[in-house]
């Protein structure tokens, strides 16, 4: 995990024809200042890394040559022919880009909201892949060099699959011809991806309080509802999720937060690929007990179908409007799009807003009575009882 983490803030210093910093960086400049970067991130499973990069349509400009297939190459280039030395990454590279690495994982440990939100995780899921951060761990940053890291970078280009996304103005066949030629390289065989979701099992709530210097307590739970990106149920576990604690109008934020003023805030998150709903509260640490308990009621509250026809209404138009929204970024529908990579289960955004909207209350109360409640994680303070 983290020498993959690792891997492209390396690779962003500096490839073959490029090798110093700043020559990368000025080439994006001469391709019309060009946005690159890369996010790495989590769906299911699989720690994703993701190299982007958006480039002028050539009718725009006066280029001899097409901005397209300069694009393609620079990020071809950028991914399979990195700045080597002695056969290995620039060691000054390796140790500058372990620092910030250093510094991103720290921005989670010191933020408490996030941290607590992957500590739950970590605890929910301590036996799955699931749990790990997909930036990895901070105490295997010290042990990679830059030959270690190199021999991982190449088995990992030759093992993991590799999905090319080109959102404007071209075609297939266009693409796949500059593809062919830019993307070089040594692939066995072509891999596809596994979809995997914790059985329906029965066991106690897991319970874990944490000790940390904070001002603000922490209650995060998660969740387990049986239902993933692939199932027919999909549409119907969004709605549950907005009506729970997705939007400022749902149960959470309502109820938690403002009658009972019992949260600095409230709200839920939901992992399609993964089937597992999060809680997350900041609470003061003497309403622990009070906090768990409404939460609770709300959950109870959906299984017994209480959603008010504004809760349920307001919902379905959030939800909507979100899909709608996707529609309008390039980089969204990408993301949208490979959902059906990773789970097998081919979406359009107008089909599965039709599925929501088509998604009745004792609908939602029906997929409610399979959640459970799977692990409740209360950051606290130091000194308190």
């Amino acid at each position: 995990m983290t020498n993959t983490a690792l891997t492209p803030f390396v690779l962003r210093r500096g490839t073959e024809s490029k090798p110093e910093t700043q020559q990368f960086r000025e080439y994006l400049d001469d391709l019309y200042g060009a946005g690159f970067g890369f996010d790495i991130y989590k769906r299911g499973d699989y720690q994703i890394v993701q190299l982007r990069m958006d480039i002028i349509n050539d009718r725009f400009v006066s280029s001899s040559e097409s901005l397209l297939r300069k694009g393609l190459e620079f990020v071809g280039e950028t991914l399979t022919r990195p700045a080597l030395e002695d056969e290995h990454f620039r060691n000054k590279y390796v140790d500058a880009e372990k620092q910030t690495l250093r510094k991103r994982i720290e921005a989670v440990i010191n933020d408490k909201i996030r941290y607590a939100a992957e500590r739950c995780l970590e605890e929910m899921c301590s036996d799955d892949p699931y749990r790990l951060h997909p930036l990895g761990k901070i105490e295997a940053i010290d042990g990679i060099n830059s030959q270690m890291l190199y021999e991982q970078y190449k088995q990992w280009l030759g093992t993991a699959p590799v999905d090319v996304y080109v959102v404007g103005n071209t075609t297939l066949a266009e693409v796949e011809r500059i593809v062919q030629q830019a993307f070089t390289m040594e692939r066995k065989e072509d891999v596809g991806y596994e979809t995997s979701m914790q059985k329906e099992t029965s066991r106690e709530v897991k319970t874990v309080v944490e000790r940390l210097d904070v001002n603000q307590g922490k209650l995060n739970m998660g969740l387990r509802t049986h239902i993933s990106y692939g199932d027919e149920d999909y549409p119907t576990a969004l709605m549950y999720n907005g009506v729970l604690g997705g939007y400022p109008h749902s149960k959470l934020f309502i109820n938690v937060r403002e009658k009972a003023s019992l949260a600095y805030y409230a709200s839920s998150r939901f992992d399609g690929h993964k089937g597992i709903l999060t809680i997350q509260s900041g609470i003061e640490m003497k309403n622990y007990e009070k906090a768990v308990e409404i939460i609770k009621k709300q959950l109870a509250a959906i299984e017994q179908g209480q959603i008010s026809e504004v809760e349920w209404s307001q919902t379905r138009a959030m939800i909507a409007n979100q899909l709608r929204e996707i529609q309008d970024s390039a980089f969204e529908l990408i993301s949208f799009d490979f959902n059906a990579i990773l789970s097998g289960k081919e979406r359009t955004v107008s089909n599965l807003i039709e599925s929501v909207e088509q998604v009745t209350i004792p609908a939602i109360a029906e997929a409610a009575k399979r959640v459970q409640l799977d692990t409740i994680y209360f950051l606290r303070d130091q000194k308190g009882e």
